[in-house]
């Protein structure tokens, strides 16, 4: 006999239906495929995808697509691979904005675009120290509570009684725009963009408000975006493009009639006023329902604004200091070139001197001047200032790298070089298709740019057409400004895109019928005023002063 058998304790009679071991394996089984499918899903997400799209979508042009021909067209093609690849990013948002903005200082270099030195530097520039002089500006503003002063006197003045909603868009926006015509975009923005927002500081933000008032934010962010943009096309001095425009024609014809600050207002403020029209008529439709004004009045009544402005008090000294410095940056921006027959006061610095030069100095006054509240306090200190929106910074950098990365790989030749087409377009048919040209070409790069790029194109086609050249150069111009879609087409959008208050969808949203009526104006204006303002219907030899005949300066 076994010995173990000696011991053997009595089996139950079901002992061979139980299991030695819990029964895991189906629980396993179905653990593994349900870890398998939640891993699947993570990994096939619509943020995932397009993560991928960019570039997935630059790797195609790359190997697919041929540009031109030349020593040039590998580049090219390059940069329109890259272009794809950030602005799919920028569009869908797959990747936070800042770090998408950060993308050309690695993505120039690797497609042999530009030198590492060369793309970090134009993430600095003029234009980014007025920016980063602006917001410090701003922030003084802001903390000292100057915009929301300015904000309720505003308010009380448009809201009306019972609250009107379109009445204080047009309000804000008109005010906008009024400003614009004689300042630059961007320093008009900075100084509005803090008043509207002051308003908007009244209703509940994020996800969780009333849609209605939600929209109404958004509606109020995007009306002082274009009517900056739209104000500026008023006078001379309202924007650079303007002035490249006079450079230009003064340059190409000097034996030409100069346009003068008069002669330019006659056509431009009549046009900004009509395209200004469907600006608050869109913001009415889209942003403006029946119930807004309803949805508004919780939170804003015409008496508590009354008392609000009663309780801020009389201004302190610390507000006063900060508007002085504010208005002494408003005059010093305002003054610095003026026109060719006037100059400004930069001569007196041969030139050197820009639009950010200033705005950082009177950034720099605010931490010595003395806020008169404690012993040794002065306006701002650097701990005020960690609010600086770097990423709005790097999205303009981005802008400004894309716009020189077009320019100096030759895309924008390529994309400007087919104009030729133009010379078979019929007459009433030019100035739209000339906006739309630079329209298009404006939104990838600076206004400036646009303008410098397009008009000697447009010049030379005016010769082959036999037509007068401003009828083509103030389309041109002019189209240059309709930079409504993208929040890096021009400073001013970067300013908006800045309050958190509006996306790209919203942009596209409203700026391509925006885009769309400025176009659709000027192509009335253009032949019907502005041919009766620069005699574009006379003959060539007529525009000329002393009856001298016209001459190409070829």
């Amino acid at each position: 006999m076994n010995h173990s058998d000696h011991y053997a304790i009595p089996k139950p009679e079901n002992e061979s239906k139980i299991p030695l071991l819990p029964l895991q394996e189906q629980d396993t089984i179905d653990h593994h495929q349900s870890s398998f499918h939640s891993i699947l899903k993570s990994i096939f997400t619509a943020k995932n995808f397009y993560i991928l799209l960019g570039p997935l979508s630059c790797f195609l042009i790359f190997f697919f697509v041929r540009i031109g021909s030349g020593p040039t067209s590998a580049t090219c093609r390059n940069m329109l691979g890259v272009l794809t690849w950030v602005f799919s990013w920028w569009i869908t948002e797959a990747v936070p904005m800042p770090v998408t903005s950060m993308s050309p200082l690695f993505l120039f270099p690797l497609f042999g675009i530009a030198t590492a030195d060369h793309v970090a530097k134009t993430y600095m520039d003029d234009v980014i120290a007025l920016v980063l002089g602006s917001f410090i500006l701003a922030l003084a503003v802001e903390h000292y509570n100057v915009h929301r002063r300015l904000a309720l006197n505003i308010t009380l003045m448009f809201c009306g009684e019972p609250l009107n909603p379109p009445l204080l868009l047009l309000g804000v926006c008109g005010t906008t725009f009024f400003v614009s015509m004689w300042m630059h975009n961007t320093p008009t923005a900075v100084i509005m963009m803090p008043v509207a927002t002051g308003i908007l500081q009244r209703f509940p933000a994020g996800e969780d408000g009333p849609e209605l008032v939600r929209k109404f934010c958004k509606g109020m962010v995007l009306g002082v975006i274009y009517a900056t943009a739209i104000g500026g096309i008023s006078t001379l001095t309202g924007t650079g493009v303007n002035l490249i425009l006079v450079g230009m024609w003064k340059s190409y014809f000097p034996d030409a009639e100069p346009i003068s600050f008069a002669t330019w207002f006659f056509f431009g403020f009549p046009l900004a006023l009509v395209i200004f029209a469907v600006l608050w008529v869109i913001l009415c439709l889209f942003y403006c329902s029946k119930g807004t004004s309803n949805a508004l009045s919780a939170y804003m009544d015409k008496a508590h604004l009354r008392r609000e402005l009663q309780l801020l008090g009389p201004m302190a000294i610390a507000e006063k200091m900060v508007v002085a410095v504010f208005a002494m940056l408003v005059v010093l921006w305002m003054t610095r070139n003026i026109t060719d027959e006037i100059p400004g006061w930069s001569v007196l610095f041969n030139g050197r001197v820009g639009d950010g030069t200033v705005s950082v100095m009177m950034a720099t006054l605010l931490f010595i001047i003395p806020s008169g509240k404690q012993k040794g306090e002065k306006l701002m200190d650097w701990s005020k200032c960690k609010k600086l929106p770097w990423g709005i910074i790097l999205l303009l950098g981005a802008g400004f790298a894309i716009a020189d990365g077009v320019r100096t790989s030759g895309l924008a030749d390529v994309l400007s070089a087919d104009l030729g087409f133009l010379e078979n377009v019929p007459y009433l048919a030019i100035a739209p298709a000339v906006c739309l040209i630079s329209g298009f070409i404006t939104e990838f790069t600076s206004n400036n740019s646009t303008t410098t790029l397009v008009l000697p194109l447009l010049i030379q086609v005016a010769k082959t057409m036999n037509v007068h050249p401003l009828y083509l150069m103030v389309p041109g111009a002019i189209g240059a400004q309709f930079a409504y879609i993208l929040p890096t087409s021009t400073p001013s959008n970067v300013v908006g895109f800045s309050t958190g208050h509006i996306e790209i969808n919203d942009m596209i949203k409203t700026g391509l019928p925006l885009k769309v009526a400025g176009m659709a104006a000027l192509t009335i204006v253009m032949p019907s005023l502005g041919a009766y303002v620069f005699g574009t219907n006379e003959p060539l030899q007529n525009m000329l002063n002393f009856g001298r005949p016209f001459q190409f300066p070829w």
